[in-house]
């Protein structure tokens, strides 16, 4: 079982859980509350409740977790489906009342929709810039013409505010591992994206971009539409 899983299942089961460390490739291990991912609407930041507010359609909320954001739109009467790689967590949203979750890659997946949600920076999966580039083409395959994604992210620049820019790659390209009662797991890529990269890159990919939501602490979210 993944050692994220692990940290999700005790907490879901006791009420609490250890300490759930995040290790990271520019700084010390930081202590990720698990109780973070068991949010309801009301402890959600307005960034997050202004993108729920944005979903309409049939909704794919990507990375979904323990479903907490796919549960505020069931509430809404929304026809959302919710995925997650980790088999634990999806357990976990069933549980709690998610309708349509499943364990998946959303790399292999087929069906289309009129709103791609990832939040809680879920865009990060894609791993590095190239990732991201694929991945806005691979988007195009899940949605449909007149649909859009909706996904937040951080330009991380001030972490090298006193330090040098890595030379041999894009700043906002990191790595983490998770570890949870001494149990490491694999250490993976992650992506944090600035604006006018964004905007770059979905041009180039053939989406609109714009910016909706900006909170002035380095975190926005963006939408995205396909270009006819």
């Amino acid at each position: 079982m993944d050692v994220f899983g692990k940290a999700l299942i005790d907490f879901y089961e006791n009420g609490e859980a250890d300490i759930l460390w995040l290790h990271n490739s520019y700084d010390e291990p930081e202590e990720m509350p698990v109780d973070f991912f068991y949010r309801d609407d009301e402890d959600m930041p307005v960034l997050e409740l202004q993108a729920l507010q944005m979903c309409t359609g049939k909704v794919l909320d990507i990375g979904a977790g323990v479903g907490s954001h796919a549960l505020v739109l069931q509430a809404f009467n929304i026809d959302v489906t919710a995925i997650d790689v980790s088999e634990a967590a999806v357990n976990i949203m069933k549980d709690r009342g998610v309708k349509k979750a499943f364990v998946q890659d959303i790399f292999t997946y087929k069906e289309k929709f009129d709103t791609i949600l990832m939040l809680m920076n879920g865009i990060g999966l894609t791993g590095t810039l190239p990732g991201f580039k694929d991945f806005l083409i691979r988007l195009k395959s899940l949605t449909n013409p007149s649909g859009q994604v909706l996904f937040d992210t951080s330009d991380i620049a001030y972490l090298y505010e006193d330090l040098p820019k890595p030379q041999n790659h894009y700043y906002g390209e990191v790595s983490y591992q998770y570890e949870y009662k001494g149990e490491k797991g694999n250490w993976f890529n992650w992506l944090y994206i600035d604006q006018k990269t964004i905007k770059t890159i979905a041009a180039e990919t053939g989406w609109a971009s714009e910016i909706i939501f900006d909170d002035e602490e380095d975190q926005y979210l963006v939408r995205l539409t396909p270009v006819i």
